[in-house]
C-alpha cells in the first residue's frame, strides 16, 4: 500500500491542494480576437465539467462557454454517505448554477444525446444542436446493468446502489431507518475501476455508526470482488476501533464476489454459490463512462475514455476532452477532487489552444477524505504529471494518513475533509 506522507509535507499538500491547483494554472487571462467567436461546450455539471466551464471563462473571457446539465441542482456523491448516517442533509450537498451563469457561462438544462465529431455538433434532448470548436465531456458514470445477473434498474428500487447521489441516497436511508435491530446490511462491492474507490468502505463505516446508535445488535457485511482497496489498513483499523466486530469484510479470496442478485428476496449469490440474505441490500454494480461518452466514440473496449496526459484530449477523437470519472487517466483515481483538478488542466489547455498560446505544463493532484465516524477521518493524496502523452505518479508523492495516527490526527483529518468540501463547492458552484 502507499507509504504515509511525512506530516509536514502532508499538511502543506492538504492545506494548499485546491488553491495550489488553481495557482499552478493561473496564467494571465488569454484574450485574443480569434477567441471571441470560439465555442466550447461542456457536458456535465459536476466536479469536472462545472470546474472546466468556470475556469474556461476565467482563463479566456472571450470564449463562448456553454454547460449542458440536465439537473437544476447537482447532488454530489462526496459526502452522500454522511446523509445515510444522518450526519448531513441532502440539501447540504446539493448545488445550483446561478453563480456559473453570473460568471458568463451559458447553462442549459437538457440531456446530451449525440455527438457528430465530423460536423462538431452536439444534439440535445430539447432538439437543439450546439456547434463547438472544442467539446468537454464530463458525464460521470453509467451503471452496467448487464454485469450482475438479476440486477437492473427495477431491482435497484428494492436493492439500491446509491452510487448516483439523490433519490437513491434517500431510498437507502429510509431502508436503514426501517431495518430491524439485529438485521444485516449487505453491500456488494465491484472490482476496479469504479467511481470513488474508497466510497464503499466509508459507507460501511457510516452505516455502522448509524446502526451502533440506533440498532446496535445489527451487522454490516461487505462482499467484495477484490482483495485490496484504497486505504485498506486504515479502514480495517478504524472499523475495529469504532465498531468492534460489527463490520465484516469478505474479499475475493474468501468468495466475496457477488455474481447474482435476487432483489425481491434481498439475496445475493457469490461466485462459488454461497448465498447471503440481507435485511437491507446495497448493490454497487460495475460501471463505465456515461452514455454520451460511449456515443461520442471516445471509449475503448474497457468502457472508459483514454485521454492524452497533456490536455485530457481523447486518444480516439480529436477535439473532444474527457474529464473525471469517465476518463481513463492512468493512476489518477476517480474522485471529485481529481475531476475538478482535471477541469482546470483541460480549461488551461483549451484556452491556450484557442488563443494561440502554449499551454502550461500539465500536472494533477488528488486528495480523497473518508469519514469513519464523527471526529475520525482518514485520507489518501497523490500528485501526478504528464509524461510523453501519459499520466504518471510523481515519486514519493502518493500516500495515506499514518496508520497509528491517534485521535488528534483522526480529528484533524475529519475537519480537513469538511473544510475541503466547503472550499471546493464554493470554488465550483459558488457555495
Amino acid at each position: 500500500m502507499p507509504a504515509p506522507l511525512a506530516p509536514l509535507s502532508r499538511r502543506r499538500l492538504l492545506a494548499g491542494a485546491v488553491p495550489a491547483g488553481a495557482a499552478a494554472l493561473a496564467f494571465p487571462a488569454l484574450v485574443r480576437a480569434q477567441a471571441a467567436s470560439a465555442r466550447v461546450v461542456v457536458v456535465g455539471g459536476g466536479f469536472g465539467g462545472a470546474t472546466a466551464a468556470r475556469y474556461l471563462r476565467r482563463y479566456a473571457p472571450g470564449l463562448q462557454v456553454t454547460l449542458v446539465e440536465p439537473a437544476a441542482r447537482f447532488v454530489t456523491c462526496p459526502f452522500s454517505n454522511h446523509v445515510l448516517a444522518g450526519l448531513r442533509t441532502l440539501d447540504s450537498i446539493s448545488h445550483g448554477y446561478a453563480d456559473l451563469r453570473a460568471a458568463g457561462v451559458q447553462v442549459l438544462h437538457a440531456t446530451a444525446q449525440d455527438v457528430d465529431a465530423g460536423a462538431r455538433t452536439l444534439r440535445l434532448s430539447d432538439g437543439q444542436a450546439l456547434a463547438w470548436d472544442r467539446l468537454v465531456l464530463s458525464p460521470g458514470v453509467d451503471l452496467r446493468w448487464d454485469a450482475l445477473a438479476g440486477y437492473d434498474a427495477a431491482a435497484a428500487q428494492r436493492a439500491p446502489h446509491a452510487w448516483k447521489a439523490g433519490a437513491q441516497t434517500l431510498l437507502l436511508r429510509r431502508q436503514l431507518q426501517a431495518m430491524r435491530d439485529g438485521g444485516t446490511f449487505v453491500m456488494a462491492i465491484p472490482d476496479n475501476p469504479y467511481r470513488c474507490p474508497p466510497g464503499p468502505y466509508e459507507r460501511a463505516a457510516l452505516v455502522a455508526h448509524y446502526l451502533q446508535r440506533h440498532k446496535p445488535r445489527s451487522k454490516v457485511l461487505l462482499l467484495d470482488a477484490k482483495n485490496n482497496f484504497s486505504k485498506k489498513e486504515l479502514f480495517l483499523q478504524g472499523w475495529r476501533q469504532l465498531y468492534g466486530a460489527m463490520v465484516e469484510w469478505v474479499p475475493l479470496a474468501q468468495d466475496g464476489q457477488v455474481v447474482r442478485v435476487d432483489a425481491a428476496a434481498l439475496q445475493v449469490e457469490t461466485l462459488f454459490g454461497e448465498r447471503h440474505r440481507a435485511d437491507v441490500l446495497n448493490v454497487i454494480p460495475p460501471q463505465r463512462a456515461g452514455l454520451i461518452a460511449q456515443r461520442a466514440g471516445v471509449c475503448d473496449a474497457s468502457g472508459w475514455a483514454p485521454v492524452q496526459g497533456e490536455d485530457l484530449q481523447s486518444r480516439l477523437v480529436p477535439g473532444i476532452h474527457v474529464l473525471g470519472d469517465a476518463a481513463q487517466a492512468g493512476p489518477i483515481p476517480k474522485s471529485g477532487f481529481a475531476a475538478s483538478h482535471q477541469g482546470r488542466v483541460a480549461a488551461a489547455a483549451i484556452a491556450a489552444a484557442l488563443t494561440g498560446q502554449a499551454p502550461p505544463a500539465a500536472w494533477y493532484a488528488n486528495t480523497c477524505y473518508s469519514l469513519l465516524g464523527p471526529g475520525h477521518g482518514i485520507s489518501v493524496s497523490g500528485v501526478y504529471r504528464a509524461s510523453a502523452g501519459r499520466i504518471v505518479a510523481l515519486p514519493h508523492a502518493v500516500g495515506t494518513s499514518a496508520l497509528d495516527g491517534g485521535a488528534r490526527l483522526r480529528a484533524d483529518e475529519a475537519r480537513h475533509g469538511a473544510a475541503w468540501y466547503a472550499a471546493i463547492s464554493a470554488d465550483i458552484w459558488g457555495g
